[in-house]
């Protein structure tokens, strides 16, 4: 089994820290391939950002050389899982429905620590549309930006763990979700400092995909995730176009 994880952003040294993580979720066997895409920013932390990860995503996918079983978008928050649903016929998951998913299932609260504070609305809007609102207590931010996360692990954990314990003693969470794809990994010293369950995106979406691929499950292609309509669409891919 092959899953390509694909980071948002274009920092590379991201993209090989998100992969690890992956191979370390990873069941003996699995193939895991991380990509970063050909354009985009360093660091995904607002809507203009995030909607140029959703193209930039969508671009490397498709044009990666190679067959592969699965997909994961390693971005928390962020636009573009649907298109690829659309355009691909293998198992598409994002780390935030990912995290979700696993958090609910162990606990009827959980709260999601992210970066900065101007991420948490979209975090707010992805759980709302996926409709996994309901068994979120709080979105709550370290106060730390993406590259600061990755930068820094030991100001990272102590940031994430202080707004963990905030949002278990005044939201009642029981569960706590890492709400950034530079995050992953950290899941273990967060656990140690709160004693709550806390669920790595990226680790769950590779059990995830991983399952639904076991399953020889994927996207209903019925109606709202059919594949796009013929028509002509100007410099797509793309990152062909790029001089």
């Amino acid at each position: 089994m092959k899953i390509l994880v694909v980071n948002v952003n274009t920092t590379e040294s991201m993209t090989a820290s998100i992969a690890s993580q992956a191979r370390a979720a990873a069941s003996p066997g699995t193939e895991i391939v991380g990509l970063t895409p050909e354009f985009g920013a360093e660091s995904v932390e607002g809507n203009f950002e995030s909607y140029l990860a959703a193209i930039a995503v969508m671009d490397r996918v498709i044009t990666y050389d190679g067959e592969y079983d699965a997909v994961i978008q390693a971005g928390f928050g962020e636009h573009g899982k649907e298109g690829l649903q659309e355009l691909l016929d293998v198992p598409v998951l994002d780390i935030t429905e990912a995290a979700a998913h696993v958090a609910s299932m162990l606990g009827r609260k959980f709260s999601v620590v992210t970066s900065l504070d101007r991420t948490v609305p979209l975090i707010e809007e992805r759980l709302l549309v996926a409709g996994l609102n309901a068994h979120c207590a709080s979105v709550r931010a370290s106060g730390l930006g993406v590259l600061d996360v990755e930068r820094s692990k030991d100001r990272a954990v102590a940031a994430i763990v202080e707004q963990a314990v905030r949002a278990i003693q005044e939201d009642h969470a029981e569960v706590i979700v890492l709400g950034c794809g530079g995050m992953a990994g950290l899941d273990v010293a967060v656990r140690e400092a709160t004693t709550a369950p806390v669920v790595d995106g990226v680790a769950s979406a590779v059990q995830l995909a991983e399952s639904l691929v076991a399953l020889s499950l994927t996207t209903s292609k019925l109606r709202t995730y059919a594949s796009p309509g013929a028509k002509r669409v100007l410099s797509w891919p793309l990152s062909e176009h790029l001089s």
